[in-house]
């Protein structure tokens, strides 16, 4: 099981105080220290994943249950209109993100906002987050908002605009938790439904091809 990177400035103050403690012969909590540590550690969990289809298809950039699709107008992802699917994340999921198809990335920026609970219907436009941009070969705008809730306190993106991607490659984390929000232009059909579970990397959401 590969980590991220991002777990050791979590995880080693655990297995260090375990360490000490079990030198100070406090077996019971030094176990309960490292135990914890291993807990955290979890959280940063980046399993492989891989997907077989066709090179059109969008895959999912995080693990989680969908609970919102919808059409919005975004001008941070591009202009016109484009499908948007929410993703919520619990302390129990995967937190790398991926990329959810091959291109160039066109735009990655941190948002400033607020840290509302990530399944308020309001959070996708009043939120902390980090706004990235894929555009495709054939020329469609992707995109992927990584979004901080109550618990999660900080997002990570890897991407750089000008970037090369493929569909797969990390896209970053979120500590602890949230949300993501996939958008993929209007004229693409959605292939999961509110409550489905996705893993990133590996289930289908999107293709061309008009509405579900």
């Amino acid at each position: 099981m590969r980590f991220a990177k991002e777990a050791w400035p979590f995880v080693v103050p655990f297995l260090a105080a375990g360490a000490a403690l079990f030198l100070f012969r406090r077996p019971g909590w030094g176990a309960a220290a490292c135990a914890l540590g291993l807990l955290v550690l979890l959280f940063f969990r980046d399993p492989r994943r891989r997907f077989e289809g066709g090179p059109e298809v969008v895959v999912a950039p995080a693990d989680g249950r969908v609970t919102g699709i919808s059409v919005v107008e975004d001008p941070e992802i591009g202009p016109g209109r484009y499908r948007r699917v929410v993703t919520f994340l619990s302390v129990f999921d995967v937190h790398v993100q991926r990329c959810p198809v091959d291109g160039t990335v066109v735009y990655s920026e941190p948002r400033r906002g607020l840290k509302l609970a990530a399944f308020r219907s309001d959070a996708g436009d009043k939120n902390q987050g980090h706004t990235q941009v894929l555009q495709t070969p054939a020329g469609a705008r992707v995109g992927v908002r990584q979004l901080a809730g109550l618990i999660a306190r900080r997002v990570v993106s890897y991407l750089h605009a000008g970037e090369t991607h493929r569909r797969g490659d990390p896209l970053g984390l979120i500590k602890f938790g949230s949300r993501v929000d996939l958008f993929v232009p209007e004229s693409y059909r959605v292939m999961v439904a509110v409550g489905e579970r996705v893993r990133n990397g590996e289930t289908p959401m999107a293709e061309p091809g008009g509405p579900r």
